[in-house]
């Protein structure tokens, strides 16, 4: 039986404390992690935070709007890669 914790997100060596790093970014984006379905690292989370905020003009609402279209994107792979083509989410 598979962990349900099985990503194909790639894993790295933490460097320093992570909690500190997560109490360090951007309140929209803390609000938006805690309810995230995959485990974000903080610096992979403000990265792909940046990105998003750039294209959408600086707008915070269509910022998480786009950070939970990449996230479905990567939960749409995973679980076929994961449980197969078979199940209902893939």
């Amino acid at each position: 039986m598979r962990a349900n914790g099985q990503s194909s997100l790639k894993r790295r060596p933490r460097a320093g404390d992570p909690m500190t790093a997560y109490d360090r970014l951007p309140v929209e984006l803390r609000q938006w992690l805690a309810s995230a379905a995959l485990p974000w690292s903080p610096r992979s989370a403000l990265r792909a935070w940046r990105a998003a905020l750039a294209r959408a003009d600086g707008d915070p609402d269509a910022a998480r709007a786009r950070l939970s279209a990449t996230e479905a994107r990567q939960l749409r792979r995973d679980t076929a890669r994961i449980w197969g083509a078979a199940h209902p989410q893939a």
